[in-house]
C-alpha cells in the first residue's frame, strides 16, 4: 500500500491530483455553496505535499490554485467575449493567463513551505502552512490592486465556522479550515487522537458563535431597491438617457410611500454636470413624499479633469428634512478601489490600441479618497461600497462605525451574464454582513438585488435580468464587532508568532536529529 501511496505522489501523477483538487473546491463557493467539499481538497493538497522537494512542492501548489482559479473564475471570459470584442479562444488564454498569476502566490507559499519545512509532523502542518497561506492571501489581495476573490474563507458562509467571522474575518475562517486539515493528517500520522481536539474546538466554538449578536438592531426602513435591468449593451448609448432615466422614475413612483429609495451603480447613465436640473427636481420631489433617495452617478471634477464613480444621496437626508441635495458637494462617496480594465487601465497608452477590450466604456476614473464620511438619508448613516470594493474588507472598515446603521453596495453585474461571478460576488457581500454585523443593502442593474440583515441572513431577493423593485424592511443596526475594531491584527501576529515558532521548533529538531 505505501509503495502505491508513493507512486501517486511521484511523476506526473502528482501534478494532476493537484490540479483535481483545487477544481474540487469551486463548487463550494457560491452558487453550488458545496461547503464540505474544500476538505477533501485541501487534505489532498496536504498529503501530495509531503516529502517533496522545494521545486516539486511549488509545482503541486501551483497546480493546486490553477486548478481553482481557471474554472472558479471562468465567469470573467463573457465581460471579453460579449462587450470586448474578444474571440473565445483568446479569452480562454486571458483567463488562463490571470489563472496562473493569481497561483504564482500559493506557488511561493508552497515553495517556502518545502524549502525551510521539509519534514511532516504538527510544526509544517499546523504552524508553517498555515501562516505562509495566510500571507500568501494577502499578498494576492494587495499586490497590483489585488484580487481576493475565491479566499477559502468565502466556501463556508453556510458551515458551522462562519461564527469566527466577527471575531477574524473571512481569513480568520480560512486559518480555520487549514488548522483543521492540518490537525487531521498529524493525527493520521502520529496515531494520535488528541490532535482532533483542534478542530473539535474551531468548528464547535464556531457553532456557538454563529448565534451571538455583536451589535444591537435600531430602527426598521422600508427601502425600495430599483433593479432598471438596463441591457448593458445600451447603458452608455446617448439616445438611451432619458429613456433609462424615465424607466427608473416610472418604477420608483409606486413606491413613494417608502423611507428609501435606491437605484443601482451607474442608474443615472450620464455626468452629474449634465444632470444637475434632473436632480435638484428629483430631490424636491423625494422631500416632498418624505423619502430618502440614493443614486449611483458619475462626476467630472472640471479643475483636475478626473473623473469618479460615486454614489449621491439626497432626497429626505435629515429626519426633519432641512437639508438638500447639493451639487458636486456633500452627502456623496467616491469608489476608491478600482477595477483594472474596467474602470482604470494599467499602461493605458500600450494596451489601448491593441483591443476593445481595453477601451470599455467609463474605464478612466480616479479614485476616491481612502477614509469618507457615511452618507446620510432619511436620519440613517450608510456606508457606501461600489461594485468590486466588496470584496476589500479592510478597506470597507475604515468606513464602518459604532453608528454606521446599514453598508450600502450598489453594482452591475451584466457584464457577466448568468454565469456564477454575480453569485460569488453576492456571496462576497454577505460575508460583509457577518464580519461587520451590520446589514447590508445591495442595489444592482440587473441582478443580485438583495438585502441581509445584521447577520447575513437573507431578508429579500430579486430574480436576475428582471425589470422589478424590491420592497423589504430592514432593521439598522450599532455597534461594532471584534472585527470591525480591530481588523485583521490578531491574524497577522498570529502569522508572525507561528513562522517565528516554526523556524525555531525546525531548527531545533534538526539539530537533535
Amino acid at each position: 500500500m505505501l509503495t502505491r501511496l508513493h507512486s501517486l505522489t511521484s511523476g506526473w501523477r502528482a501534478p494532476v491530483l493537484a490540479l483535481l483538487a483545487g477544481a474540487l473546491a469551486v463548487p463550494a463557493f457560491a452558487p453550488w455553496g458545496l461547503w464540505p467539499l474544500v476538505l477533501p481538497s485541501l487534505l489532498l493538497l496536504y498529503w501530495l505535499l509531503q516529502e517533496q522537494t522545494p521545486r516539486r512542492s511549488a509545482l503541486l501548489g501551483f497546480s493546486w490554485a490553477f486548478g481553482l482559479n481557471m474554472p472558479g473564475l471562468w465567469w470573467i471570459h463573457v465581460s471579453m467575449t460579449a462587450f470586448g470584442g474578444i474571440p473565445l479562444a483568446v479569452a480562454f488564454l486571458l483567463v488562463g493567463g490571470l489563472a496562473a498569476y493569481l497561483a504564482l502566490y500559493p506557488t511561493l507559499a508552497c515553495y517556502l513551505l518545502g524549502r525551510y519545512f521539509p519534514r511532516g509532523g504538527a510544526v509544517r502542518h499546523l504552524l508553517a502552512l498555515p501562516a505562509l497561506w495566510l500571507l500568501s492571501d494577502w499578498a494576492l489581495g494587495h499586490v497590483l490592486t489585488g484580487f481576493p476573490w475565491l479566499w477559502l474563507g468565502y466556501s463556508q458562509l453556510d458551515s458551522p465556522l462562519i461564527g469566527w467571522a466577527p471575531l477574524l474575518g473571512v481569513q480568520g475562517i480560512t486559518l480555520a479550515l487549514l488548522l483543521s486539515i492540518g490537525a487531521l493528517l498529524v493525527a493520521w500520522q502520529q496515531r494520535r487522537l488528541p490532535w482532533l481536539l483542534l478542530p473539535l474546538l474551531l468548528w464547535g466554538g464556531g457553532a456557538l458563535l454563529r448565534g451571538h449578536a455583536w451589535t444591537s438592531p435600531g430602527k426598521t426602513l422600508d427601502f425600495a431597491l430599483v433593479q432598471g435591468n438596463i441591457a448593458q449593451s445600451a447603458k452608455w448609448d446617448p439616445n438611451n438617457i432619458k429613456p433609462t432615466l424615465l424607466r427608473y422614475l416610472d418604477m420608483s413612483r409606486p413606491h413613494n410611500e417608502a423611507d428609501v429609495v435606491i437605484w443601482p451603480e451607474s442608474a443615472v447613465p450620464a455626468l452629474e454636470n449634465e444632470m444637475e436640473p434632473f436632480l435638484t427636481n428629483l430631490d424636491a420631489t423625494m422631500r416632498d413624499n418624505q423619502t430618502g433617495f440614493i443614486t449611483g452617478i458619475q462626476y467630472l471634477d472640471p479643475q483636475q479633469r478626473r473623473f469618479y464613480n460615486g454614489v449621491i444621496g439626497m432626497g429626505l437626508i435629515d429626519e426633519a428634512g432641512q437639508q438638500h441635495y447639493q451639487y458636486a458637494t456633500g452627502n456623496r462617496y467616491y469608489k476608491r478601489h478600482l477595477v483594472p480594465i474596467g474602470e482604470f487601465v494599467p499602461f493605458g497608452e500600450l494596451l489601448r490600441p491593441l483591443a476593445p477590450f481595453f477601451n470599455l466604456p467609463m474605464s478612466s476614473f480616479s479614485r476616491g479618497d481612502m477614509i469618507q464620511p457615511n452618507v446620510v438619508v432619511h436620519g440613517a448613516r450608510f456606508a457606501p461600497s461600489i461594485c468590486y470594493e466588496m470584496a476589500f474588507s479592510d478597506e470597507l472598515r475604515q468606513n464602518v462605525h459604532a453608528d454606521t446603521d446599514y453598508i450600502l453596495t450598489v453594482s452591475n453585474d451584466s457584464w457577466f451574464g448568468t454565469s456564477h461571478g454575480p453569485w460569488q460576488h453576492m456571496a462576497i457581500t454577505r460575508m460583509r454582513a457577518i464580519e461587520f454585523g451590520k446589514p447590508v443593502i445591495r442595489a444592482t442593474n440587473s441582478g443580485v438585488t438583495v438585502a441581509f440583515d445584521a447577520q447575513g441572513k437573507e431578508l429579500g431577493r430579486l430574480p436576475q435580468f428582471e425589470q422589478q423593485v424590491l420592497r423589504v424592511k430592514v432593521p439598522s443596526a450599532s455597534g461594532e464587532t471584534p472585527y470591525n475594531r480591530i481588523g485583521s491584527w490578531p491574524l497577522l501576529l498570529w502569522v508572525a508568532a507561528a513562522l517565528l515558532s516554526a523556524f525555531g521548533l525546525s531548527g531545533a529538531f534538526r539539530r537533535r536529529r
